[in-house]
């Protein structure tokens, strides 16, 4: 590598990591308690003892009370609202109805109630105001909604043009010393460099994944907005130019998981989105159904059932960008491979902290330093000038 092109892939590498660094250890420090926020969850408020277990979701299951019913139990407890979603356990009999002023109201302005089927009591009201909560809106959107959202985003894609560029830099920096070597006799500045640079290599595959798979979850609002456009219009293009359907004219909710699960069969209801709604139309219900399998049951396929008649109107999987955004979520937190995956995404959550930190320090140690002599450091493996 010459010269010139150490110089160019140092001023990225220093510039990009300069912009990010700070967001990065706000998004390190609030992600590691959300890595084990179901294990959170759990010690806090305990584990669930309502119910039995592995009842699935179908309306025709003994013992599970019909989705109607269970709907009117719900909007009984929030007078003047409407049902925007209705979510399943297929694990057992507990399920979620999410309440709104409408349905396509903004989620600040909607209530998660938790009813268990076997019985229809209210099992709790779901809690957006504690710690936990506190720290994923933080680390979502800044508590800036969609602009909080495309900014951190855009630090993602900061953070791995730092990435790349590190990994460019590291290859003739490695030339003077032996893999993994840490002098940790010299300079307090020279072991600094050593433990950023090591850590920054061993962390690199997560730091990458966690990094890309970050900035594809930012996309969540625009991609959600594109499937409504296209694929949800081309559904239901029969509909186009109709008034909405009022919800006195709604057809029985099981009627109509009757229909979606006959066009679905061997898959698993996951959510109903009601009509009007963000993953509706004005006139259909929204059946989403997953597979049941780790990674099918990120994938979901739409089932749309005419509202007021109770009619199959169609069904598509999700397009390739809805299922990106569906398998980045759970790979993000390291949701897939249970508290074995979870421990290692701490860790290296962990290892990321310390190459930003180190990498801060490192600058403003020699942030004064010439450019040159940068260059020089990368060539001579350390041993010459000061790194960035």
């Amino acid at each position: 590598m010459t010269r010139n092109s150490i110089r160019a892939w140092y001023l990225v590498h220093k510039w990009t990591s300069l912009a990010c660094t700070l967001f990065l250890l706000m998004l390190c420090l609030t992600g590691l308690p959300l890595i084990f926020h179901d294990e959170i969850d759990v010690l806090t408020e305990g584990p669930s003892q309502v119910g039995m277990p592995g009842v699935g979701s179908s309306s025709d299951t003994p013992g599970l009370l019909p989705l109607d019913t269970m709907l009117k139990i719900a909007i009984a407890k929030r007078p003047g609202e409407v049902a925007a979603f209705m979510a399943f356990d297929n694990e057992g009999p507990l399920m979620t109805v999410t309440t709104a002023p409408r349905p396509d109201s903004p989620s600040a302005q909607m209530t998660v109630l938790i009813l268990d089927r076997s019985t229809g009591k209210l099992v709790s009201q779901a809690d957006e105001s504690g710690v936990m909560h506190f720290l994923l809106q933080l680390h979502t959107d800044m508590f800036l909604g969609l602009p909080g959202m495309l900014f951190l985003g855009f630090m993602g894609l900061l953070f791995t043009a730092a990435i790349v560029s590190g990994v460019v830099l590291y290859a003739p920096f490695m030339r003077k010393i032996a893999f993994g070597t840490l002098r940790t006799s010299r300079s307090p500045r020279l072991k600094w460099l050593d433990y950023h640079n090591l850590l920054g290599i061993a962390a690199l595959a997560w730091t990458l994944v966690v990094g890309l798979t970050g900035v594809v979850n930012t996309l969540a609002t625009p991609i959600n907005r594109v499937w409504q456009s296209r694929e949800l219009a081309a559904m239901t293009s029969a509909y186009a130019g109709k008034p909405a359907l009022e919800r006195s004219r709604y057809v029985s909710l099981d009627k109509a998981m009757a229909q979606a699960r006959k066009a679905l069969p061997d898959t698993n209801p996951q959510f109903i989105g009601f009509p009007g709604g963000a993953f509706s139309s004005k006139h259909h219900y929204a059946v989403f159904f997953q597979g049941d399998t780790p990674l099918t049951q990120r994938l979901l396929t739409p089932a749309l059932i005419d509202a007021e008649t109770g009619a199959f109107t169609d069904a598509r999987p999700m397009p390739w960008y809805n299922q990106a955004l569906a398998l980045s979520q759970p790979l993000h937190f390291g949701d897939y491979g249970g508290p074995p995956l979870k421990i290692l995404w701490a860790v290296l959550d962990l290892f990321t902290i310390l190459i930003l930190g180190s990498g801060l320090y490192l600058w403003l140690g020699k942030r004064k330093t010439s450019v040159d002599a940068h260059v020089r450091e990368v060539e001579t493996g350390g041993t010459a000038g000061a790194a960035a």
